[in-house]
């Protein structure tokens, strides 16, 4: 304000020297410089205010940039992909009994999910002696077996023979036709789980054969609490040597508590989540979490699955996913073919002991 006073006592000299006669003139100019000095003060007031509030847009937006890049892992982890798999249906699959004295929890296979090209059914099983698979039958589609607990011991017509144990898996193509037993191989509960996956036509009549995969050929990976084994496809930038007739993923996920994942899966292929142990949150964040027991069919669009484990408890799950084969699908029991011609001639074959059954008759297993 002192300025001010100053500048108009020197304006006031300025004034009379200018008009040394007395009159009204003198006064205009004086009032004329303190409305120019008002105006300058309240046009320099609102400047000020909109600079300050464009200086306070700027430091929040600074602000909000570095929690946004300290917050980066949280960030990640509640984004995941763009476009993520979305859990389409969750059934949970209940006991009933199968072979001799087995029990098996079938998710695939049973009314609510009788199919999802190209698979054909899963079950989890828990097998006690006596009970067991005994001599039984196959044609036209694949069979992979994969211990969770125990052993299991496999024999066929053929004179193949072996017993593959907890984290070992065998891929049997049963092609024109197998007959084999599958039986426990310990005293205690022996626990799994079996996945049947459809052949294409070209292949379902082709010569049987089997990849077995003990425990030291499953590649596996861990980061940042999250281990995988690759049984069959890619995770973590390491891949399965096993060649599947139809292209198929087989993972088999553990995750520590407040870990995640985010899995890459063929935009045309089918996919599920079957929940081996704990609790699990899949596709977005904020969806409902889902417990042992229960396969996740994943809806069609989307670059991947997006897991977390949110709770105090180790999460284990297996996800599959494989190439639909867009063919009909005529199934009768363990013979799978693509016509009901197809299927009446596979049950003669078998009964008479032609066309890949040649040995079914005569053998049994010990």
């Amino acid at each position: 304000m002192y300025i001010y006073i100053t500048h108009l006592l020197e304006l006031t000299l300025y004034i009379d020297s200018k008009f040394p006669q007395k009159g009204v003139h003198k006064y205009i100019y004086i009032y004329i410089y303190i409305y120019m000095i008002c105006v300058s003060r309240i046009v320099t007031f609102l400047n000020l205010k909109k600079h300050t509030a464009n200086k306070n847009k700027i430091i929040s937006a600074i602000k909000q940039r570095r929690n946004i890049i300290s917050n980066m892992s949280e960030i990640d982890q509640s984004i995941g992909f763009e476009r993520p798999r979305l859990v389409a249906k969750k059934i949970l699959a209940k006991s009933q009994g199968e072979g001799q004295g087995a029990v098996v929890r079938r998710s695939i296979g049973r009314p609510e999910l009788k199919s999802l090209d190209p698979f054909l059914m899963l079950d989890e099983f828990s097998v006690s002696p006596p009970a067991g698979f005994p001599d039984h039958p196959h044609r036209g589609f694949e069979t992979v077996t994969y211990v969770l607990k125990g052993g299991v011991t496999h024999q066929d017509f053929a004179g193949h023979k072996g017993t593959i144990h907890a984290g070992e898996v065998q891929w049997m193509t049963a092609g024109r036709g197998i007959v084999h037993s599958e039986m426990p191989a310990s005293d205690g509960p022996n626990t799994g789980l079996q996945l049947w996956i459809n052949l294409s036509s070209k292949d379902k009549m082709m010569e049987p054969r089997y990849q077995e995969l003990l425990k030291e050929d499953i590649p596996s990976a861990e980061n940042e609490g999250v281990q995988v084994k690759v049984i069959a496809g890619e995770s973590m930038g390491i891949h399965s040597p096993v060649y599947t007739r139809t292209p198929t993923m087989y993972l088999d996920f553990t995750l520590k508590p407040d870990s995640h994942y985010h899995q890459n899966i063929p935009e045309s292929w089918n996919a599920f989540v079957y929940i081996i142990e704990g609790e699990g949150v899949f596709g977005i964040p904020n969806a409902g979490p889902a417990s042992a027991h229960h396969i996740l069919v994943l809806g069609p669009a989307g670059e991947g699955l997006s897991v977390w484990n949110k709770s105090d408890k180790t999460l284990r799950f297996i996800l599959v996913g494989g190439e639909p084969i867009n063919e009909p699908v005529v199934q009768h029991g363990p013979f799978v073919m693509n016509t009901q011609a197809q299927i009446d001639k596979t049950i003669e074959d078998y009964y008479y002991g032609k066309n890949g059954f040649e040995l079914a008759k005569q053998w049994r297993s010990k």
